[in-house]
């Protein structure tokens, strides 16, 4: 979401100027909200399903860079380390049948991604947790070979001055410490996108947090991950902890942590969740933009809100409010609890 990120370090002024244009997104946001019609029309359903590369043995196969190009498809996007990859599914009207939309085009797109992946000696896997995964497979040289993944681990480290500690219960518990975030990339999952009208946005949202529970406990299939027994969807504790931006400060002042439920019941809608991200979490890719948002409001344009669209996809809520300025601007739920796989009928029945 948002722009391009070709840097990877920024100055104290980048965070500052970021911190002004988020705030101006905010308003621009409000005042976007209040225009007549804006974001209504019938609801449509999308979703990213993340894979996994692995070679003839089952293990990770770190050539993302290498079986995206094959691909020669604008579908197929890297994700954070070098044996992951994402497919963006077209949205389909809700009404219908958009599942079988989804199947369809699914089964179509792992088709290509396949034939890339056998070009360079790989295979797909889609689980939540890659259980034949190894330590080396998750370190820094694992990230993907892109600006902003190696931005994305400078920006979480330069609020976290202390390693990425992990610490599952479980049958066999699990405890180890990481310098970097390579340990994301274990995860993997099938992330689902609904537009609603923004008068219907809270409603839709707190009906989704409380049908996730039921439908997390009846997906989950990663119980193991490096050999140890852990959690049924060992993924939700995982993601947690790989990317934590608290130290030991900000545990103790009881910071909420990047990737989380949420704070309880929407009242106030999109803007609210918005506002809360803005509020409780410090900037991690200060990217400007050359747009400003309350002038294109004022004229009655739609916004970009790039800063805000890029700062919401560095907090990771398992349902996160998104913008979307597309086809006059609109709003969208994602649910991203979900795990991937383990077939195509599994992850859309979930869905459904």
């Amino acid at each position: 979401m948002g722009l391009t990120i070709e840097r990877e370090r920024f100055e104290p002024v980048d965070y500052v100027r970021f911190e002004e244009r988020l705030e101006e997104c905010l308003v621009a946001m409000g005042r976007l909200l209040k225009r007549p019609g804006f974001g209504t029309g019938p609801a449509t359903v999308g979703a990213e399903l993340e894979l996994c590369l692995v070679d003839s043995q089952g293990r990770a196969l770190p050539r993302n860079q290498e079986v995206r190009a094959e691909t020669a498809d604008p579908r197929v996007v890297l994700e954070v380390d070098r044996f992951n990859l994402e497919l963006n599914l077209t949205p389909a009207p809700l009404a219908g049948r958009p599942f079988a939309a989804m199947a369809n085009e699914l089964d179509q797109a792992l088709g290509i991604v396949r034939r890339a992946a056998a070009w360079h000696g790989g295979r797909l896997v889609m689980v939540g947790i890659l259980p034949t995964l190894r330590p080396e497979d998750l370190q820094l040289a694992a990230l993907s070979d892109a600006p902003r993944y190696r931005a994305l681990n400078n920006g979480l480290r330069r609020l976290r001055q202390e390693p990425f500690r992990i610490r599952i219960d479980g049958a066999d518990p699990l405890e180890l410490a990481a310098d970097d975030i390579g340990l994301e990339g274990a995860n993997t999952s099938f992330q689902v996108h609904l537009k609603v009208d923004p008068d219907r946005f809270a409603d839709h949202f707190n009906a989704i947090q409380l049908a996730l529970g039921p439908a997390l406990a009846v997906a989950g299939n990663s119980p193991t991950f490096l050999g140890h027994r852990l959690w049924a969807e060992t993924r939700v504790a995982l993601f947690k902890q790989a990317i934590d931006d608290r130290d030991a400060a900000g545990r103790s002042s009881r910071r909420l942590c990047r990737v989380a439920f949420g704070t309880g019941w929407s009242a106030t809608g999109a803007i609210g969740l918005l506002e809360e991200s803005v509020r409780l979490h410090e900037p991690v890719l200060p990217v400007l933009s050359g747009e400003r948002p309350l002038e294109r409001v004022a004229a009655g344009q739609v916004p970009a809100l790039d800063e805000l669209r890029l700062h919401q996809s560095t907090v990771w809520r398992w349902n996160r409010a998104i913008y979307d300025p597309a086809d006059g601007g609109h709003l969208r739920i994602e649910m991203r609890a979900l795990p991937a796989g383990p077939t195509v009928v599994d992850m859309l029945a979930n869905a459904a």
